[in-house]
């Protein structure tokens, strides 16, 4: 290989040799070609150069291939015609035979009910590609895109880098959860009883502080501070711990512990919005772009059943 680098070997010279061989000509594979007719011969002189021996011979007022040239003409066209068919054939992307994977990045407040439906619309449209799922959070997800780490992602975001799309799928507000059967709370909770409770609360910082307090300015009792939403359920039944949470992870845990009940928070918050991120550099892959189309998908058929 570095032989031929060291001889200059362009391969766009190839591309001239064959058009050359085809016509017989210089001047018509110059026309052909959209290039001078001292373009085309100056390139025949490169690449006889670079092979060391001749590649035509006069024959009359045409050319015709030496020896040498028609073993080159032989060897090379097809390679040329391959590597054109593969430039200029579109993207074969099936999704009832695909066996690609793509990568996604879910945050622990959207895997628990976006990934068991995406999958099950996956099993029917695309029953052969894979998902390998990563965490992320408003902090790695930008770093996570930029690095190819995941193709796709469905968290909050604040600022991304240069050359991401982001897709608002939805907002909602916050609300209240707690086990009825250990803590009676009403049917109306003002914000001194609010207060009054101890909390469960999820934080990415390691910290007692959450929106409530960051948005709000309200400092609540927390008495544990955990790191993602998934052991929620779990802290709030059979305990008197109140959790304030987005209402789709509020749907999804009561779905899983009827004895939890949702409650109107003493306060308006609005969360930020949920938002489906992806590169740009990735908007013709058509199977991430057929995997964004099934979230965005999902995400219509639940809002439209909330």
């Amino acid at each position: 290989m570095n032989a031929i680098y060291e001889k200059s070997l362009d391969l766009n010279l190839l591309r001239v040799f064959v058009v050359v061989a085809e016509l017989g000509s210089v001047t018509a594979a110059a026309a052909r070609l959209y290039l001078t007719q001292p373009a085309v011969s100056a390139a025949l002189r490169r690449l006889t150069s670079a092979v060391g021996s001749p590649l035509f011979v006069r024959d009359g007022r045409g050319l015709v291939l030496s020896a040498r040239g028609r073993r080159l003409l032989a060897s090379a066209r097809p390679h040329l015609e391959a590597l054109v068919e593969a430039a200029l054939a579109p993207l074969a992307f099936d999704p009832r035979t695909s066996e690609r994977t793509v990568r996604l990045g879910l945050s622990d407040a959207s895997e628990s009910w976006l990934l068991p439906r995406l999958l099950q619309a996956l099993a029917s449209e695309a029953p052969h590609l894979k998902l390998v799922v990563l965490p992320v959070q408003f902090r790695t997800v930008g770093g996570l895109l930029s690095a190819s780490a995941v193709d796709l992602a469905v968290t909050v975001a604040d600022e991304l880098p240069s050359g991401m799309r982001r897709l608002e799928l939805f907002t909602e507000h916050f609300t209240c959860l707690h086990d009825a059967r250990r803590l009676r709370l009403g049917k109306t909770l003002t914000l001194e009883r609010y207060l009054a409770q101890e909390h469960v609360i999820v934080s990415y910082n390691g910290d007692l502080r959450g929106v409530v307090e960051d948005v709000l300015g309200h400092q609540r009792r927390v008495r544990v501070s955990i790191p993602t939403f998934h052991g929620l359920g779990a802290l709030l039944e059979n305990s008197t711990l109140v959790a304030t949470v987005p209402g789709m992870v509020a749907r999804d845990v009561v779905a899983l512990r009827p004895f939890l009940r949702q409650l109107k928070p003493p306060f308006t918050l609005r969360g930020a919005p949920m938002e489906l991120l992806w590169r740009s550099a990735s908007e013709d892959d058509e199977a991430i772009r057929f995997v964004h189309e099934q979230v965005v998908s999902v995400v219509r058929s639940l809002r439209r059943a909330s």
